[in-house]
């Protein structure tokens, strides 16, 4: 998903056709390839779209474009450092017998990768050659760690939208939001591209293969939120509820081959397992503590195709189907030619539309006035991003299945917003966690095994510095979880197919990112 050269790829598909130019991301400055904003919004480009979208010379009236020309530009920095491993390697293994390979390598990936590998791998090269499965991976920790830190000093300059957001939430009764989505790498830019939603307002996001959350574990998780709120009153009032929103995903185009691989995808069995486990879940919770009544939940489906959204309808009883739900892609084609505020009308139209619908779909009246404008806003926020999706590459990306870089295993790095950058498997134990990883592994033989490439695997876990003794209990259980993924899987531990980087963080988000390094192992 390299955003290299996307502005020449996206002219070239929208050749032959005919259409004003719209209002857009200026041509003016350009941070890499990605153009820059400035004071003149009228000076754009002529944005192409894909077939299956509608000729337009506009810009969605909905359409955040100062946010999507900084998306953009994160996306390049980030993918940039993933996306040119491959070819520097292959550089450094052309050159390596040359006489002062030494110094021309690490003025290479100085340059290109912006940091060198250690001496001894590089002096010993013209004896034994370049050791490039453990290049490789060392390069894939590297972007990320810099991907991380990279977040960590960017946190700051969006101090008043985190604001903004959480009190939003509360305006509309939400003092918690807990997001659990399919743990493939599609969706690991669900956050921050698709919903735009700041981290800090989700409170708890742990994504499972399929979606197919541990309920005892997100009771415990719920647990912990609301006696933290018995203890801090200020976070929420009395009356307010938590909302567990559950993603599962499918693909428009292929969705025989590109859907949810835990499904078999299968699309509605997707969304039913999905609708099951918000079920279990609000069950143990009411079945538990008698307060079901305090827990709202929400069902929504990604298209990994273009990042449109389909947000399941909650009737007045808070009850989900399957069949009741507005999609994106329908409502972007329906409002396209309309003006902020007609489009905006229309969007909260919709969700009473779908309210309103008989047969399969039917339910017992509209949510409450609170969800329905959390809904009218992921709807908003999500028509920025097809816009996105439709300017950077014609309306659907060209890597529609599986394109990961690596595994991230445990609580997985929360800055790391981007599409198919990572395949995440939330675990405590491996034990618990084989189905996720074996999933991940099965995909990684494809992507890497079967080109001689390693799997890289950061297992990552975050600590509580307030409690004493957390770091260390946090490393050693960071050293089991490698030691039981190194013996569940002998044979590519063997054959020198597993690379593991070990880190911790703090729990506040943005805190340093600690690699646990020899003496620790």
């Amino acid at each position: 998903m390299n955003t290299r050269n996307a502005y020449k790829i996206r002219a070239s598909r929208s050749s032959g056709r005919n259409r004003t130019a719209p209002v857009s991301m200026a041509q003016g400055n350009k941070v890499g390839n990605i153009p820059a904003l400035d004071n003149d919004l009228s000076s754009g480009y002529i944005a192409p779209v894909c077939d299956s979208m509608p000729e337009r010379n506009c810009r969605h009236p909905l359409t955040n474009m100062r946010q999507n020309a900084h998306l953009a530009r994160c996306e390049e920095s980030i993918t940039n450092r993933f996306y040119s491993i491959t070819s520097v390697l292959k550089h450094l293994g052309n050159i390596q017998h040359n006489e002062n390979f030494v110094a021309l390598a690490n003025d290479i990936t100085s340059k290109e990768l912006d940091f060198n590998f250690p001496l001894q791998s590089l002096e010993s090269a013209w004896i034994n050659g370049l050791d490039m499965k453990l290049l490789y991976s060392k390069s894939i920790f590297n972007a990320i760690n810099s991907s991380v830190n990279q977040f960590s000093e960017d946190l700051g300059r969006n101090e008043d939208s985190k604001v903004d957001t959480h009190s939003f939430f509360l305006d509309c009764g939400y003092h918690s939001v807990d997001i659990t989505p399919c743990s493939d790498g599609r969706l690991k830019g669900l956050s921050k591209y698709i919903f735009r939603l700041p981290l800090s307002a989700i409170t708890i996001r742990n994504s499972y293969a399929g979606a197919l959350l541990n309920v005892e574990s997100n009771v415990r998780d719920w647990e912990k939120i609301e006696l933290s709120r018995l203890r801090n009153p200020s976070s929420g009032s009395s009356a307010s509820r938590y909302l567990k929103i559950v993603v599962y995903h499918r693909s428009s185009s292929d969705p025989l081959h590109q859907g949810c691989a835990a499904h078999g995808s299968n699309d509605k069995l997707a969304a039913e397992a999905g609708l099951e486990k918000l079920t279990e879940f609000h069950s143990a919770i009411d079945n538990t503590y008698s307060c079901g009544s305090q827990i709202d939940l929400l069902l929504i489906g990604v298209d990994t195709d273009n990042d449109s959204i389909r947000i399941h309808i909650p009737d007045s009883n808070g009850e989900l189907s399957i069949h009741r739900f507005v999609d994106t892609a329908d409502l972007y084609n329906e409002t396209l030619n309309l003006n902020s505020d007609q489009a905006r009308v229309a969007l909260f139209n919709s969700i009473d539309k779908s309210s309103d619908m008989s047969g399969w779909g039917k339910g017992e009246g509209k949510p409450s006035e609170g969800m329905r404008k959390v809904i009218s806003n992921l709807l908003e926020y999500n028509l920025s991003q097809i816009e996105y999706v439709a300017d950077l590459y014609g309306g659907s990306y060209p890597d529609l299945g599986h394109a990961e870089q690596f595994i991230s295993v445990g609580d997985g790095f929360q800055e790391i917003q981007l599409r198919n950058i990572a395949y995440y498997a939330h675990l405590d134990t491996v034990e618990e966690g084989s189905a996720d990883l074996d999933i991940g592994i099965k995909i990684f033989s494809g992507l890497n095994i079967k080109k001689g490439l390693p799997i890289p695997i950061a297992i990552h876990y975050r600590y509580d510095s307030k409690v004493p003794g957390s770091r260390a209990r946090v490393v050693q259980k960071s050293k089991r979880v490698m030691a039981a993924i190194l013996n569940r899987y002998k044979e590519l531990a063997v054959g020198n197919n597993l690379f593991f980087q070990l880190s911790v963080q703090d729990l506040p988000l943005g805190s340093d990112l600690e690699i646990i390094d020899k003496e620790e192992l």
